[in-house]
């Protein structure tokens, strides 16, 4: 038990100590090397000078304050997102339901503004942002009743959740929430008092700073707290822990609501800090990039802020390779999933 309590400051010590002692610093710098190496090859069956591709990939996600920002911006909700799957995970509880949470805390969000009386402000954003950690936590919730009380395997539950939660973000925008006359399913534009500030220069929101915050502080219950004990012995032996005295029933309900609110808010701030309407499909495919953040972060909620960065900043970078050399969106997807699959494999380890 002596590898259970340990500090916040332990953790970036025991990944410096990975890096020393486990030779894990050479084999990411392998699999950089080896997604670089095929990311060249398919670009250049597609008929584009790698070398171009590359240098509109890194200007892409580097090259000014501005496409810095818009990296951050996208970064947001997969923080959200990831942190609380990496807890989920930590504790053995398999939570793939991030994007139907995403979405029911952009409903939150804009039903909250859409019916606030009066003009909307500072405190109607505030509200919209609880309103959307509220609707995550209980679509996360539902999973949770549905696996415990029918036992329902909690990776069916969630992901079925998904569909259920676009589809009524569809119901939603084609009557109560809609814009009529609009060309396709969206919200009407939220008034500018109810965006969420930005930082001058680099142009992007505060979303990433309350996302950093809520990781640190996840960070913090796993490390400091018995209910991070719980889940950390939960995650060694669900015996183990029926032993000492935890509840894995009341440890799966804390999880999952933590977790969808989590994103729930990462849904709100998508909504409040960036696209400022609530648009069909806005949040197709976050909650799987939520769960390689939480694998690349090594289920460490600390370590999940570092790997967020990272799918943010090839992201951006990746889509701007696109437009300026133009290479074909699938292929830009392929060279994310390959260097995404390179990273994790020299990274997680094999137990």
């Amino acid at each position: 038990m002596s590898n259970l309590a340990q500090t916040p400051a332990d953790v970036s010590q025991r990944f410096s100590l990975r890096l020393r002692k486990d030779g894990l610093l050479p084999r990411i710098l392998l699999a950089i090397s080896l997604s670089l190496v095929v990311a060249a090859v398919l670009i250049l069956l597609a008929q584009k000078n790698p070398l171009d591709a590359f240098a509109a990939m890194l200007a892409g996600a580097f090259g000014s304050p501005h496409q810095i920002g818009v990296a951050l911006n996208r970064t947001s909700p997969y923080l959200f997102a990831g942190a609380g799957l990496a807890l989920c995970f930590r504790a053995g509880v398999i939570n793939m339901g991030s994007d139907g949470q995403i979405a029911m805390g952009g409903i939150g969000a804009t039903a909250t503004i859409l019916t606030w009386p009066g003009t909307p402000g500072a405190v109607a954003a505030i509200a919209a942002l609880i309103a959307a950690a509220l609707a995550g936590a209980l679509w996360a919730g539902l999973a949770t009743a549905i696996h415990l009380s029918r036992r329902v395997h909690e990776v069916l539950a969630t992901l079925l959740l998904n569909f259920v939660a676009l589809l009524l973000v569809q119901f939603l925008l084609s009557s109560a929430l809609g814009q009529p006359g609009a060309g396709f399913l969206q919200s009407p534009l939220m008034p500018r008092s109810v965006w969420l500030p930005r930082i001058p220069a680099f142009d992007f929101h505060i979303g990433i700073i309350l996302a950093i915050i809520v990781a640190a502080f996840v960070s913090f219950l796993l490390w400091k707290t018995s209910f991070g004990f719980g889940v950390r012995v939960a995650g060694r032996s669900r015996p183990a822990a029926a032993y000492a005295g935890f509840s894995i029933a009341a440890i799966t309900w804390q999880l999952m609501l933590g977790a969808g609110a989590m994103a729930g808010l990462g849904g709100g701030v998508e909504i409040l800090g960036l696209q400022h309407r609530l648009i069909e499909g806005f949040s197709n495919g976050f909650g799987f990039k939520a769960v390689t953040v939480a694998l690349l972060g090594a289920l460490e909620p600390a370590l999940t802020i570092p790997a967020a960065l990272f799918i943010g900043f090839l992201e951006t970078g990746a889509l701007a390779m696109q437009r300026q050399i133009g290479v074909p969106s699938s292929l830009v997807t392929v060279i994310e999933a390959a260097t995404i699959l390179f990273i994790l494999a020299a990274t997680v380890r094999r137990t």
